[in-house]
């Protein structure tokens, strides 16, 4: 099991804003919050995220460089698929691989795929019944 994962972000409050709405949906609650950072738990498990200094903001994210591709969330069922990518929309955020969503993953894969305000891919995949 993990206990934590920490993600630097070129905009705290872009991504707060974001990652709030949805990490709450999927059961998280507030767990940190400091001038520099926040964080959301669920179980012993946390995600941290934290403003990335000026100096290293040069560079950045790519989910085909070194390191982190995508982060992957089990949602409660198809329907909540359905929901969270309603709410996407509403939002203005892009669905990645729209002409193939929801099966962008294979005819026996239903997920919404969509990236955060730093373009990190995020996966939400309904339970395979």
């Amino acid at each position: 099991m993990i206990h934590h994962i920490e993600i630097y972000v070129s905009n705290l409050e872009k991504s707060t804003e974001f990652w709030g709405w949805l990490l709450e949906d999927l059961g998280y609650s507030v767990y940190q919050k400091w001038d520099m950072g926040q964080s959301w738990i669920l179980g012993d498990s946390y995600i941290v995220f934290v403003q990335t200094e000026k100096r290293f903001l040069d560079v950045p994210y790519h989910r085909c460089r070194v390191g982190l591709n995508h982060l992957a969330f089990h949602a409660r069922s198809k329907q909540h698929v359905d929901d969270v990518t309603s709410q996407l929309k509403e939002k203005g955020v892009t669905i990645l691989y729209n002409d193939k969503h929801p099966y962008a993953g294979g005819e026996n894969y239903y997920a919404v795929y969509f990236e955060d305000p730093d373009r990190m891919k995020v996966e939400l995949v309904a339970p395979v019944l």
